[in-house]
């Protein structure tokens, strides 16, 4: 509910930021707006806020996970945010030039949503790091989140900021003009997030998946001895065999929806932090074994690899991927990860960020992928995504618009530990099954395991941090939504009439001050 006034402060800031040099005739006002440098730091200083309080979780995975001290955490969180709220920073530049000398400028008033829109987009398209986007608050809001269905998250987001705008008027106006706008723009607000509360219609589901949330803890190299990896294996074939009927010989592993013990159309793992390599042969026969006793496809997280001698550069290429398991236990396809972590998957940059891989022990170095191709099994054309891909919507689209018929998340959210960021992970997930209109299992590793519909609801779920089966139900879909088909046109537009906007008013200021 917050999201309708959150930035209504920050505009209301920029407008009042500075008191006049000069003898003022406006009635009523007091203060001028922002200049461009007192803009960008006004703007800076929120986006530190912003991220800060959105993205807190970095230091837990860098304390927990990465092997850095407390003090090193500190400060990488914190560089963090100074970087991305160079982001907010921009917007309040833009809106001070827009706004000029003027006590109240109806042009900056009008493009405010359009300029954050053309923000998060370079967010995404720049820094690659769109958590969290303003829109992704309304995925509970079906009525409203169809709009995504036409122009992605960023129209959530624009229609957002057009209510905030709205409030920040009402303190900008005259006083006897505050009262009946803000009013408006309060009522405006409730209307759209009353849209929460409105019942929609269910969609049937005829098809079974069997989702194991493996529940693996993240360990050292070092500790994953034969024993233990063949233990792990051998509970993860039992779960996956038998969903009704925990192993008595794991304490932890229990079933779900035991009711439902339908033929699965598909088993899926997900992306854990087991050294599970395509190209281990243990590991595949036992893969294999599951996929040839279930009768039916698995999809299965793992390290795939691509020897020296498959490779131009004659190296050796390690890749976060999928594999696709028929019923007879053959591995007949597979997705490499395209979206690497950087930092994490990778180190960008490696002579200028050379340093940055002594900094944790946890810094991969994997290869890109090279194709958003689906997945055939069968009859069904399967979109996979792993982890961090999924808050990247133009790239998830790609998928439904090669023809993916259902989506599946494979990911690891354990690196995430008990901080909030598995919850905002969920929530931007499910915003992919509404862009696209589309059925989204999603497998993960430590939780949320849960099946997704188009509505983005979670239609069923098992509880975090549990070895568990879940009978996730799904359906397949060739329809595509108008964003499937056009991507971020709506973006690029608020991105090109910001531009434009710009190059106008510039020319205006050099006129006004000769």
């Amino acid at each position: 509910m917050l999201c309708w006034v959150a930035v209504a402060p920050l505009f209301i800031a920029l407008q009042r930021a500075q008191v006049p040099d000069t003898l003022q005739l406006s009635e009523g006002i007091k203060l001028y707006p922002a200049s461009p440098g007192q803009a960008f730091l006004l703007a800076y200083l929120c986006g530190v806020l912003w991220y800060a309080g959105t993205c807190y979780w970095i230091y837990n995975t860098m304390r927990q996970y990465g092997g850095v001290n407390a003090p090193l955490s500190v400060v990488i969180l914190i560089l963090f945010c100074l970087y991305l709220a160079l982001y907010h920073g921009a917007f309040g530049l833009l809106i001070s030039l827009l706004t000029g000398r003027s006590t109240f400028s109806r042009r900056a008033l009008l493009l405010g949503p359009v300029i954050w829109v053309g923000v998060e987009l370079a967010r995404t398209r720049i820094t690659g790091f769109p958590w969290d986007l303003l829109g992704i608050t309304q995925v509970d809001n079906i009525p409203l989140a169809r709009i995504a269905t036409i122009t992605g998250v960023y129209g959530l987001s624009f229609e957002i900021m057009v209510v905030n705008v709205a409030v920040a008027a009402a303190f900008l106006v005259r006083r006897e003009k505050r009262k009946p706008l803000l009013l408006a723009a309060l009522g405006a607000a409730l209307v759209l997030q009353s849209g929460r509360w409105v019942p929609a219609s269910s969609f049937s589901a005829d098809h079974i998946a069997r989702l194991v949330q493996q529940n693996i803890p993240v360990l050292e190299s070092s500790e994953w001895t034969k024993e233990y990896f063949e233990g792990t294996l051998r509970d993860l074939t039992w779960i996956s065999l038998h969903p009704t009927s925990p192993n008595p010989t794991t304490p932890n592993a229990v079933s779900a929806n035991q009711e439902n013990s339908e033929h699965p159309d598909l088993i899926v793992w997900p992306e854990s932090p087991a050294p599970f390599y395509a190209s281990d042969p243990a590991f595949r026969n036992e893969v294999s074994t599951i996929a040839r006793q279930a009768q039916t496809w698995m999809l299965v997280g793992n390290l795939g690899v691509r020897n020296a001698s498959q490779t131009p550069e004659h190296v050796s290429e390690v890749y976060n991927s999928a594999a696709l398991v028929n019923p007879t236990g053959e591995w007949v396809a597979r997705y490499d990860k395209m979206h690497l972590v950087p930092f994490g998957e990778y180190l960008p940059f490696k002579r200028v960020f050379g340093f940055a891989g002594g900094l944790t022990k946890e810094v991969g170095d994997f290869s890109r992928g090279t194709s958003r191709a689906p997945l055939q099994s069968g009859g069904a054309k399967i979109g996979v995504f792993i982890c961090y891909e999924s808050i990247f919507p133009d790239e998830v689209r790609q998928f439904a618009a090669n023809g993916a018929q259902v989506f599946v998340n494979i990911s690891n959210d354990g690196w995430y530990g008990d901080s909030g960021a598995y919850a905002q992970h969920l929530k931007q997930a499910r915003m992919r099954a509404v862009e696209n209109s589309r059925w989204l299992l999603r497998d993960t590793n430590t939780g949320v395991t849960a099946s997704i519909d188009p509505y983005g609801r979670v239609i069923a779920t098992v509880p975090r941090k549990l070895r568990v089966v879940l009978q996730a139900p799904y359906a397949l879909s060739d329809a595509t939504t108008f964003y499937t088909r056009h991507g971020d046109w709506f973006a690029y537009l608020c991105a090109i009439i910001s531009l434009g906007a710009l190059l106008t008013r510039l020319p205006f200021r050099t006129r006004t001050k000769r």
